[in-house]
């Protein structure tokens, strides 16, 4: 496995990231392990950008939408 350096973190991002892992009752590291995990994905195969929304806005709920009748297209 291997290892990352961030260097120039600004200082309040690193406070806020330090809370965040607190209040997950995770290290630091541990935190930033996930929630690159949560922005990227986990390994395993391509996930594309219909299935990203989705997962992202899924505990919204879903909308019903009425679509309007489609016409031909004159092509002339």
């Amino acid at each position: 496995m291997s290892s990352l350096t961030i260097r120039n973190l600004d200082d309040d991002l690193e406070r806020r990231l330090r809370a965040r892992a607190a209040a997950h009752g995770r290290s630091l590291e541990d935190d930033v392990r996930e929630i690159l995990r949560g922005v990227i994905g986990e390994a395993g195969g391509p996930d594309d950008l219909g299935h990203a929304i989705h997962r992202r806005f899924a505990e919204l709920g879903g909308v019903e939408l009425e679509l309007p009748e489609r016409e031909p297209v004159s092509l002339g």
